[in-house]
This record gives structure tokens, sequence and C-alpha cells, in this order.
């Protein structure tokens, strides 16, 4: 059976989750059972396009490679903005895969919560809604009867989200930690090299991993919404980003990276919640000087890794990338495989 779907949002994202559905696509029917036919796209700037008999994501991605509009794409229905192409488009699921505001969530909010409204499943890579609105658009979702997946919100598709709820069900986690951003982990992995942070900076911005502004980055706002979202998925909690205890990785010093190094340490910037013994689940986010012995101080460059502390099997750690345009699209499509398994 073939599952139809939209993609909101056609950048980075979206373009990896096309690409593995044009070159992986009959492999993972075979292994999974799984079939998947994008019907529409709508990206603010590329452009919007839909047809029910399926699109042609070839002339899809040489179109965005080219820089035209994806519009130029022979379709029968054009222009719809993305609320329109939720509503209007006859799929059963959104892939919603727009740009990140931790401040207010949208317009990814909006996104979803049209999805709900018309019944569609939804996998989302967007931190903004499930940080903020998380547990308001679960309890939605679950109401209309539809699924709601967000692995990529959390260290792209190295599975998270999806191995704390499946295979490590019953496990008991009591905290999670981990290396959230590759960026700030990419700088410190340098700077312990003797490399000064404004020149690493600025060849973490020249490789893509840092934006032109970084301070989501380096003051640990990307990872804080991270935490927000292991709190609140994993741990039961009702965080907000902004209830997260947060230092960023600018105060570390060359004497701060020589002392960690004779005491055998090393720098990370770490993300946590905990479930405490009152009950209350708190989470912050800041630097850490680690034992060399822990498995997060061996993590090094843009690489995410994360450990369960856990009631049943102690500490379990989860090591993968945490970005890539191919690492981020497959969060999508193993969201896609999961909605997929939970309705046919």
């Amino acid at each position: 059976m073939t599952m139809k779907i939209a993609l909101i949002g056609f950048g980075v994202v979206g373009q990896g989750l096309a690409e593995i559905l044009l070159e992986h696509g009959e492999r993972i029917e075979k292994e999974t059972g799984a079939r998947f036919q994008v019907v529409a796209v709508s990206d603010m700037l590329k452009g919007s396009v839909y047809n029910p008999a399926g699109l042609d994501l070839s002339a899809l991605l040489a179109l965005t490679e080219s820089g035209q509009s994806l519009e130029e794409l022979e379709a029968p229905y054009k222009g719809w903005d993305a609320l329109t192409t939720i509503r209007k488009a006859d799929c059963e699921a959104i892939c919603e895969a727009t740009y990140t505001d931790l401040q207010s969530g949208e317009p990814a909010t909006s996104h979803l919560r049209a999805a709900i409204e018309t019944g569609k499943h939804i996998a989302t890579t967007n931190k903004g809604p499930v940080a903020l609105f998380g547990q308001e658009l679960l309890a939605a979702a679950d109401k209309a009867g539809i699924q709601l997946l967000a692995e990529g919100t959390v260290v792209s598709g190295t599975p998270i989200l999806n191995l704390a709820q499946g295979p490590m069900a019953g496990i008991g986690v009591k905290a999670v930690k981990g290396i959230l951003n590759g960026t700030t982990n990419y700088i410190l992995t340098e700077m312990e090299k003797g490399a000064p942070y404004a020149e690493v900076l600025k060849r973490a911005q020249e490789l893509g991993y840092a934006e032109a502004d970084p301070t989501g980055d380096v003051e640990g706002w990307d990872a804080a919404g991270k935490v927000t979202i292991l709190a609140n998925l994993l741990m039961g909690g009702g965080l907000k980003p902004s209830d997260i205890d947060r230092t960023g990785i600018t105060g570390i010093s060359d004497e701060d990276f020589k002392k960690a190094k004779a005491e055998g340490k090393r720098w990370k910037l770490i993300g946590e919640t905990r479930r405490h013994e009152d009950g209350t689940i708190t989470g912050k986010v800041a630097p850490q000087a680690l034992d060399l012995s822990d498995p997060l101080a061996g993590v090094g460059g843009a690489t995410n890794a994360l450990t369960f502390e856990t009631e049943l099997m102690g500490p379990v750690t989860v090591v993968g990338a945490g970005a890539g345009k191919i690492e981020t699209g497959y969060s999508l499509l193993t969201d896609l495989i999961a909605i997929w398994r939970a309705t046919n």
C-alpha cells in the first residue's frame, strides 16, 4: 500500500528525504513493506506544486539545484501556500520541515495544527512547536487519532525518541544527557587542539556547521530546545525552553582547556534532563569537563551522542550524526515508516 505525503518546506531536510526516496525507495519497500509517494511540495521561497498522481522527485531536485521555481514543474495545482496545501492535498501524512523559531514556534505550529484538524499524520523535524507546545499538540493528535512523530528534532536521524519509546520502553529512564549540538562540539574539539575561538568559529561557518549568526549554537539555545523536547516527550515534563538553565561555550578559556587536560578531562557542552526523587523534572545546558573515561568525552567533531541513565540497564549511550541532508531526511523517513506500520 502506498502512503501519499506532502512536504512542507523543501530546504536541506525536504530535499534529503526526496533523494532518499528517489535512490532507495525500492529497497525500503522490500525491507519494510512501506511505499511513499510525494504528491505535494510547498516552500515559501521555492514555490508550491500539487499533483494527486504524484510528483517527479528527480525533476523537483533538478529545479532546486538550478535555482528555478518548483512551479516550473508540470502539475495541475500550483501556488498554494503551506496551510492550503496541508488542508487541500489528498494525502495521508505531512512532513513539516520549515525553519525553526523557538520563540513563537511559528509558522510550524500552525502547520501542525492544520494537519491535526484535517486528520493527517505528521512527521516533523521542527523543534519550535515540539519544544513550546509538544504536550498540547500530542494530546490533540491523539484525540484526532493520528500519529505525530518528531525524531528529527533532537539529533537528526540518530534514533533517540523512537528508540526510547520503542525498543527501550519500560527500561526506566531516570536521566538523559549528552552532546546535542554538533557545531559547539566541533568548536570545542578544535579549540582543545589549540586553535583560537574566532578562527574555529570562522572555519565552522565555512564548513556549514555554524550560521552567520552563531548565537543559537554557541550560547546553548539550540541545545536548550532539544533538552526541552527530551524532558517533555521522554520524561513526562512540562518544560519550556525558557525553563532550561542555560550556559554557552563562549566563556571557556585557553586556561580551562589546559587545566582539563592536566586533570585527564575534556570540555563538552552537555544538555541534560533529569527526574529527581521528589518527581520534579529539570533541564540544563552547560559546558562540563568530563573524565576521559566517560563515553561522551570521546565523541569529537560535529558528531552527537546521548547517554540514557536507566533503571534496568544502567547507562546506555547512543552515538550518531546530528546534522546533514541525508541524515535529517532519514529522520523523516523513520517516522514515516513508524506511521505506516501503526496504520497498516
